[in-house]
């Protein structure tokens, strides 16, 4: 007998779950904890099975009904629909195992922190897949399009952040190569994509190139009242010129002080391998300044609420700003640009030994090998020399020229 809508609200739990039965293999089954639920009832190949239709009454009585036919037609027609269900859920898990998401994911670990890539450079690469996330993250990625990446991009770029489009885009294509590699799609969309972008403007970091300037700069950074350890984080990187990341994760183990040498180790550089800077005697002065401060602790730099963690890596730039030093003038890395540029326009140093100070790389391998031995000599002279040439300049006295042998070349 078929069931009424009006009795179902009716039906009590009992201590058992029971059925009552509609027609056509629809029934509602109904439990001890008062639960409600469709199924529909049928056989293949001489099997029996049920097919779970939905709770009452989210489902109504008339939806069962519908949901049960379209079950009886699957049927007729030699389907399965019980088997159709679980194929569809399956599709659905790998569709979700294969999102742009979890491939970047996936690309991230294998190439980023399985390549030991530095943290600085993996933090970027989730930075680029967060404007990704929301827009594409869960779509398939074998099913995305480049006109729908290209609506991402162009919002980005119309942000004014054209540098972040491309750079985005150029992320998203190393996904999707990661993924044709994983046979999880056929293709790159955003290689497609690399015209129809605006170029990014070209802007370089701020740096005083001035000796006046530089000299006045370091007067006031003599003057900042702020945290004894952020002062001297500024007062070193003038005399260094590291990277403002190697500076403010530097631990005290990393000091030779009977070499006067700062080792650098190869997990927080750029190229992956390590750097050793020679100290001069100011240098080493401003370090033993910093020991009285932070000796006992393990970061040279510590934060300003906890010594467990390393100074916040905007805590520079943020001391030139309280400094009345705008973005356009002075930055941290800035001091990079200084340094190169005063070197190589003394004429004292073999253009190598100012690069291998920088620690930067070389595109000719055979060259980069051979100067990787080259230049310590001459580096430790230099040390010294740019040191008594940030002095001089601070204290407004001319420089004195001095000549220098230089290292084997």
């Amino acid at each position: 007998m078929a069931l009424k809508a009006a009795e179902i609200r009716a039906f009590p739990a009992l201590v058992s779950a029971y059925r009552k039965t509609d027609e056509k293999g629809l029934y509602l089954e109904i439990r001890p904890n008062g639960a409600k639920r469709w199924f529909f009832k049928y056989r293949v190949l001489g099997s029996e099975k049920r097919l779970t239709l939905g709770d009452w009454p989210e489902v109504s009585l008339v939806q069962a009904r519908e949901l049960r036919d379209e079950a009886r037609r699957a049927v007729r027609e030699g389907g399965d629909p019980l088997h159709e269900r679980k194929r569809e859920k399956t599709m659905a898990r790998l569709a979700a195992g294969n999102s742009f998401q979890s491939v970047a994911e996936d690309f991230i670990e294998v190439k980023f922190v399985g390549g030991q890539k530095a943290a600085a450079t993996i933090e970027k690469a989730r930075w680029y897949l967060s404007h990704l996330t929301g827009p594409i993250g869960g779509r398939p990625v074998s099913e995305i399009e480049p006109a729908e990446l290209m609506v991402v991009l162009k919002k980005i770029e119309k942000a004014g952040k054209r540098e972040t489009a491309v750079r985005t885009r150029a992320f998203a294509s190393r996904v999707f190569r990661h993924g044709v590699a994983m046979s999880l799609c056929k293709s790159d969309p955003a290689a497609l994509l690399g015209d129809a972008l605006m170029s990014p403007i070209v802007t370089h970091r701020a740096a005083i190139l001035d000796p006046r300037k530089l000299g006045a700069l370091l007067r006031a950074i003599d003057d900042y009242g702020g945290r004894e350890s952020v002062k001297i984080a500024m007062q070193l990187l003038p005399h260094v010129f590291v990277r403002p990341g190697e500076l403010r994760l530097a631990k005290w183990q990393e000091i030779d002080w009977d070499e006067k040498i700062w080792r650098i180790p190869a997990e927080r550089t750029k190229l992956r391998r390590p750097h050793s800077v020679p100290l001069s005697v100011q240098s080493l002065a401003l370090f033993n300044e910093l020991r009285r401060h932070t000796g006992w602790m393990d970061w040279m730099f510590p934060g300003e609420r906890s010594h467990f963690k390393p100074m916040c890596e905007n805590a520079i730039n943020t001391a030139f700003r309280r400094m009345g030093f705008d973005r356009e003038t002075v930055t941290a890395h800035g001091f990079r640009a200084t340094a190169s540029t005063l070197l190589n326009e003394s004429g004292k140093w073999h253009p190598d030994a100012i690069e291998r100070a920088l620690a930067h790389g070389h595109s000719n391998a055979v060259r980069g090998a051979y100067a990787r031995g080259q230049h310590w000599d001459e580096r430790v002279q230099m040390a010294q020399w740019w040191s008594d040439y940030l002095e001089e300049h601070k204290e407004g006295a001319p420089v004195v020229p001095l000549v220098v042998k230089k290292g084997r070349r």
